[in-house]
This record gives C-alpha cells, structure tokens and sequence, in this order.
C-alpha cells in the first residue's frame, strides 16, 4: 500500500553566511553563504510520523543541469524534489526486502542517469520522471494536506497568517532560478559525463572548474 506524507506548509530561511562587520580601513569582503533554503513541513497521516524536508534551491538548479529540466518549470521541479528522497540507493541490499522497494527497482532497473554519457536531455529528464513515477506507484505519494486542517492548526497557534489553498504556494512563486548558476552546474555535469571514459583537453565549452580558456587556440592551429 502506498504511503501518503501531507505537505503543511513551507518556509524560506538561508544557509550559514560568514557575514563580518565592516571595519574602518578593511576592504569588506564578498561573504559566502546565505543561499535560499526552504523548510517544508510533512505529516505521514496514517501514523503520526512528520517531518521537515529542507531544500536548498542550489538542489533545483542542480536537477535543471543534471536531467535538462526546464528552469522555469517549478513545478516539475518541486514535484521531484518532494518524492526523490523516497528513492533507493541502488547498493542498499535491505531494500530488497521490501516488495513495494523491490517493484520500484525492478521497474527503474536500466533508465539512464546524469552520469550516462551520450543521452539527449529529452530522454535523460523523461527517465528521471519514470523513477519519480515509480516512487508514486509503489512506495509514496506526498499530497497536500487539506486546506481546512492547516487553517485549523493555525487558529490553534493563534497565528495570524492565512492557509492558502496551496500550501507551497510561496515557493512556487519565490522560487526563480538564476539561469548563470545553472548554466554553471551544467558545464561542471558535462564535464564529469566527457570524462568519465576517457581524459578531454579544456575547451571554451567543456573544462574542469575554475578553468577559464579564453581565446588560446585550438592544439595545432594557427597562433
């Protein structure tokens, strides 16, 4: 039987910053951290488990270059953000223990992943989506939880604040993914993917990190 977690609600905070106060005479330098982090708030019903799923929106960019996900589809996004954690590592021998863990790797057994090489990114985020497809099947389905139950809870915190219809709602329009980082995160998965089976010179498009060709010509060609 499928499980079902209820998404209550979500809240932005940041990572650690290593913020410093300005000191005369000190140039101020450029502080590290601080990145957009999300809290979403889950309850299993059926057994009163709950949890707090924190998503750094650097997960979502990562997605985008891993699998070719459109960054402008935060839904998508979401959706497997919400459901991938429930998914099996492939060397985990107990998981076959477990029929509904069992059915899952039976059916995504094969489907190609960031890593493999030479794979169109239509294909590459339609196998993604199948193995979230499977979680949904066979292990978890994350819903929302009813509007009703999280005005309810609210009125019982005496919180001021209003359950939307959506309870993600403020991530789904906060979240806006900056297209230079994730153009970074994909140079740095096509790099790993060219070299996973073989060494590759750095070029303009294809380089290891901090690596910055420039306009050295190509080997042998003209000075």
């Amino acid at each position: 039987m499928v499980e079902v977690w209820q998404t209550w609600d979500v809240e932005l905070a940041y990572t650690a910053a290593d913020l410093l106060v300005p000191q005369a005479g000190i140039g101020q330098p450029v502080p590290h951290g601080g990145e957009p982090l999300w809290g979403i708030y889950q309850v299993a019903p059926a057994t009163g488990a709950h949890g707090l799923r924190m998503l750094p929106n650097s997960e979502l960019e990562w997605r985008c270059a891993e699998y070719g996900f459109d960054p402008d589809d935060v839904d998508t996004l979401i959706d497997v953000a919400l459901h991938e954690p429930h998914l099996p590592a492939r060397d985990d021998p107990l998981a076959w223990q477990s029929p509904a863990l069992a059915a899952l790797m039976e059916e995504i057994h094969g489907l190609p992943a960031w890593w493999t090489p030479g794979v169109p990114d239509a294909e590459r985020s339609a196998a993604h989506l199948a193995r979230i497809a499977a979680v949904k099947k066979h292990l978890v389905r994350v819903e929302d939880a009813p509007q009703a139950h999280r005005a309810a809870a609210l009125a019982y915190v005496g919180s001021d604040r209003v359950a939307e219809p959506d309870p993600l709602a403020p991530m789904r329009t906060g979240v806006r993914l900056d297209p230079a980082r994730v153009q970074a995160r994909v140079l740095a998965v096509e790099w790993v993917r060219a070299t996973s089976e073989k060494p590759q010179r750095p070029a303009f498009g294809l380089k290891p990190p901090g690596t910055f060709v420039g306009m050295h010509p190509a080997p042998g060609g003209a000075g």
